[in-house]
């Protein structure tokens, strides 16, 4: 039982990480915010989103396979497959996101301006879809903990 605790403690921790620096990314990623330090500082906080993510896959990992009900019972979970699809989405994002983060800062750094407005606003799209994603993966966890909808 000490076990499962645990896992689920740096489960939950992982994800409290997670929403910690997608909540910072968001917050930075304003139009009205964007400078040469604040691009440099996204590309940092998207990379803290990015291994944020990966623990929180790794330790839900953990969880299916160490866990009290075993990998039978999670991987036959409907509501688990949701929620990696969710946490895999919002990877995806964070990761097409980096993507342009990382060409601002090569371009501010060739002596190049900010990014045009219309990139700023689409990014954040992106940011933004990601963060309001992370909302309905601790609802399909605890549906998921407390058994409602599974088999």
């Amino acid at each position: 039982m000490v076990v499962e605790a645990l896992l689920a403690y740096a489960h939950i921790m992982a994800f409290l990480m997670l929403a910690t620096f997608m909540t910072s990314e968001t917050a930075l990623c304003r139009k009205d915010w964007i400078n040469s330090a604040v691009v440099h500082r996204l590309v940092w906080v998207n990379l803290l989103t990015l291994v944020s993510g990966l623990l929180v896959l790794l330790t839900g990992l953990a969880r299916t396979w160490w866990g009290v009900k075993g990998p039978a019972w999670y991987w036959s979970q409907p509501l688990l497959h949701a929620k990696l699809t969710l946490l895999l989405m919002m990877l995806s994002l964070s990761l097409l996101a980096r993507r342009r983060y990382l060409a601002w800062r090569a371009a501010m750094d060739a002596g190049g301006g900010l990014p045009p407005e219309a990139e700023q606003r689409a990014t954040r799209r992106l940011v933004m879809w990601a963060a309001h994603l992370m909302v309905i993966v601790p609802l399909l966890a605890v549906l998921l903990a407390r058994g409602v909808g599974t088999r």
